[in-house]
């Protein structure tokens, strides 16, 4: 059964944590499933997504992030998404355009139909079919990357992570159907359990 499920959340939300158990266990009941995510994905969206994230005494625009995200996310749909979807597997991406409207959209201050309108032409139209938002509060996030070198996006002033967050929860609240909003700061195996729950019922047979 074709299912695009994606992860989203601000830094530390520990959603990458939990988009390899998700597909840790479905591995595991032998459903056909792949794991990937964003920025990268492909060759050439690792080219990119290092230059996104560690470029240094480069003056990168709200804009140029924008194209340089999309051409990543067109690639990888194309390359990825798309046949893996066709061949009937689960599809988990760790982050996708939700995460371009919070960050380029509400953090750099780009027009959000600017943004969804770019995101819907690289994307070609696909959406996923379930969303979960591992929400936690910014400077909780941050504290738990503590010690570890930080990106351009995890180097950006509070503000920003409130502007990304405050974002997250209003698309949450904007499209409740497709979403599922976790409280980050509860145990990881209660997060995984919320997950499965919610995944489960939409595998057939489950």
């Amino acid at each position: 059964m074709a299912l695009f499920i994606t992860f989203e959340g601000e830094e530390g939300s520990g959603k990458t944590l939990q988009a390899k158990a998700l597909y840790r266990r479905l591995s595991l009941l032998a459903i056909p499933a792949i794991l990937t995510h964003e920025p990268g994905g492909t060759s050439a969206g690792e080219k990119m997504a290092r230059w996104l994230k560690w470029a240094k005494d480069t003056g990168i625009s709200p804009l140029t992030e924008l194209l340089m995200f999309n051409a990543s996310r067109a690639q990888l749909v194309e390359e990825v998404i798309q046949p893996n979807l066709k061949n009937g597997k689960v599809v988990i991406c760790d982050r996708y355009t939700d995460s371009t409207i919070a960050y380029q959209g509400q953090g750099r201050g780009l027009d959000t139909e600017l943004v969804q309108n770019i995101n819907k032409i690289a994307t070609q139209g696909l959406r996923p079919d379930l969303t979960f938002l591992l929400d936690i509060s910014a400077e909780q996030g941050l504290a738990r990357k503590k010690g570890q070198r930080h990106d351009r996006f995890e180097q950006e002033d509070m503000a920003f992570h409130h502007r990304v967050r405050e974002s997250y929860l209003e698309l949450a609240t904007e499209e409740p159907e497709r979403w599922c909003v976790i409280d980050a700061s509860q145990p990881k195996t209660k997060i995984r359990n919320i997950i499965w729950q919610k995944v489960s019922q939409l595998l057939p047979n489950s």
